[in-house]
């Protein structure tokens, strides 16, 4: 049988749950494994970590402390914006999500945190960051 090394790519069906049990995404819900190529920085290094030497079919769960996940929450990732800035359209409210764009184009996925009268207060850190994570894995396939 084959084991799960780096560069090999594998699917994997999976379920991402948080210390107390709450599914925050699952391949099996969607009935398709995720397919990726070890060792390419595409997933969480705990993750990758996890699979290592793995065989098809196998199933195990592993535990994903906060620093091979998100990290820590960065404070500098949480901004206040003025209103004026937002696209006269959005109407901001506390849990809204929203796109950034910086000037050379790349996308920065945020959450309104606070609405004030003049600006809102944003956070551009990863929802998961600063948990802990749990993880059901089964190789469905090494290539």
């Amino acid at each position: 049988m084959s084991q799960v090394k780096q560069n090999d790519t594998v699917k994997v069906h999976y379920t991402g749950k948080l210390t107390d049990g709450q599914v925050f995404d699952s391949s099996v819900e969607r009935g398709e494994p995720i397919e990726f190529t070890m060792g390419q920085g595409q997933l969480i290094p705990g993750f990758e970590k996890g699979l290592i030497d793995m065989e098809v079919n196998e199933k195990k769960t592993i535990n994903i402390p906060k620093e091979e996940a998100y990290g820590e929450p960065r404070e500098e990732l949480i901004q206040e914006v003025p209103k004026s800035q937002l696209p006269e359209e959005i109407k901001p409210e506390v849990g809204m999500g929203l796109v950034s764009k910086s000037p050379d184009g790349q996308e920065m996925n945020l959450v309104v945190k606070e609405v004030k009268d003049e600006s809102i207060v944003v956070d551009g850190n990863h929802p998961l960051a600063g948990k802990d994570l749990v993880f059901d894995l089964e190789v469905v396939e090494i290539k």
